[in-house]
């Protein structure tokens, strides 16, 4: 989080329009001041004087570059910085959303459960379907209540092929949840797989959460203790988070040369005046980020296979595009979200003289690209999977299950075998569209990667 304390003196072009409240000109003042300084496009930022913009938040919408789909604000702060630290209210699940042939009705599919949650409580399961909640029909219109919500009833539902041969999903058993604030361990499943003459690590990784990096270093050493020799990462629905958990995480996985010699993992463009002030100041920790030899487990990993879909972003995709100059990076799945830019959040410190006007509220916006050691960088497409697999919710196994179409996949490519299912997969046409998928209402907010000064502290800029 990087605090502003922003001082300013009125001028004549700066009296506030008519019916303007003086707390909307000074948030206003704020948001105009902290983009002309930190945001990637600010040279593109239409001329607006803020002082006749009566909405805040609509104000900031204005500014925004048409190509940038990320950068947001709001006016809760601390729930936003909690939901980057995996603290969340929430009920515990993830969830894939589909349409029905109507284009408006809707059914949730629960992608993984966290633990000890409410929704693991109630007994729910990676594959579960929802088909209502609150005794009322899933819509386009409301949807989001199932991440949003404090208390829910909802209703599974069943599918089955009717007489005409037609899928159906049918009522099936009820349940009741109340949300909960949680603190979500990121690292939600490890399992390790002997296939001939291989030990293969998977890996499941939710968010990258920096005050979880210990986990990821007791996973990764009880695959060094248990002599595996294959990593799979399933990243599939992670959409990203701080870039010390990415940075930790690369430097957990790469071979050790690259590690102990501290190599470039990324480098960063910021807008044109940010980018000037640290190059002459060779501030490098704020132009480049380093692999990290000071890690306390290094696997030293010559080939990788990571799982991948439509929900990698950010940080995820960080991981992918940052080793793949110096290892293997096999990648199995579907296309990722593509997002090669990063954020930060700007508040107000509580020094500020209007910090009681600003205290909840919290700017996140674009602040730089950035690029792998070989240069490459706005791959706003994502990234197109070595070995293209669907993730079959409506017929879905276990994380870490060697039947799961993805880690499946990769198993067979790593060993050069076919696995012989426990069971046959059923050939389905399912005429239900994938369209959103979400765990919290911070959701879209986590698909940026977060950067932060190099000793993670709080900076305090001045902005005359």
């Amino acid at each position: 989080m990087l605090a502003f304390g922003i001082f300013w003196s009125c001028s004549e072009e700066e009296v506030p329009g008519p019916s303007i409240p003086d707390q909307t000109l000074k948030v206003n003042r704020f948001i105009n001041d902290a983009m002309d300084y930190y945001y990637l496009w600010y040279d593109k930022m239409p001329n607006i004087n803020y002082s006749h913009e009566a909405d805040s938040k609509e104000y900031f919408k204005k500014l925004l570059y048409q190509e940038d789909k990320w950068s947001f604000i709001t006016d809760d702060l601390q729930g936003l910085l909690n939901s980057f630290e995996g603290i969340e209210t929430s009920f515990g699940w993830s969830l894939a959303f589909y349409l029905f042939p109507d284009k408006v009705s809707v059914f949730a599919v629960v992608e993984y459960v966290y633990p000890h949650t409410p929704a693991a409580n109630a007994g729910l399961k990676r594959g579960d379907i929802i088909l209502k909640m609150n005794n009322a029909s899933i819509t386009t219109q409301n949807y989001t209540d199932l991440m949003y919500a404090e208390d829910l009833d909802i209703t599974l539902g069943v599918l089955n092929i009717d007489n005409q041969g037609k899928y159906i999903i049918s009522p099936g058993t009820t349940a009741q949840m109340t949300a909960l604030e949680l603190q979500l361990n990121p690292v939600l499943k490890t399992a390790i797989i002997e296939e001939g003459n291989h030990k293969i690590g998977y890996l499941f990784y939710a968010q990258y959460i920096d005050n979880y990096n210990s986990s990821i270093d007791t996973a990764l050493q009880s695959m060094i203790d248990n002599n595996v020799t294959d990593l799979v990462l399933d990243i599939r629905y992670n959409p990203g988070g701080i870039i010390f958990a990415a940075q930790h995480l690369c430097s957990s996985l790469a071979p050790l040369n690259i590690v102990n010699q501290e190599s470039k993992l990324v480098t960063f463009q910021w807008n044109t005046k940010r980018q000037k002030e640290y190059v002459n100041a060779q501030e490098l920790d704020k132009i480049q980020v380093n692999f990290d030899k000071d890690v306390d487990v290094k696997m030293g990993l010559d080939k990788i296979h990571i799982l991948t879909g439509d929900g990698t972003a950010s940080a995820s995709e960080l991981t992918i595009t940052g080793l793949d100059p110096y290892m293997t990076v096999t990648t199995v799945g579907d296309t990722t979200y593509g997002k090669y830019t990063a954020s930060r959040t700007l508040s107000a410190p509580e020094s500020h003289k209007d910090y009681d006007v600003l205290k909840n509220w919290g700017l996140q916006p674009i602040i730089l690209r950035y690029a792998n050691a070989l240069g490459e960088t706005d791959f706003k497409d994502g990234f197109v999977p070595d070995i293209l697999v669907d993730d079959d919710l409506l017929n879905a196994y276990p994380l870490g299950d060697v039947n799961d179409p993805l880690f499946k996949a990769a198993i067979e490519d790593i060993t050069g075998s076919v696995i012989t299912a426990k069971k046959s997969a059923e050939t389905r046409s399912i005429p239900y569209k994938l369209f959103d998928r979400g765990f919290s209402k911070y959701d879209k907010n986590k698909r940026n990667l977060l950067i932060d000064d190099a000793n993670k502290q709080l900076i305090r800029e001045q902005l005359k």
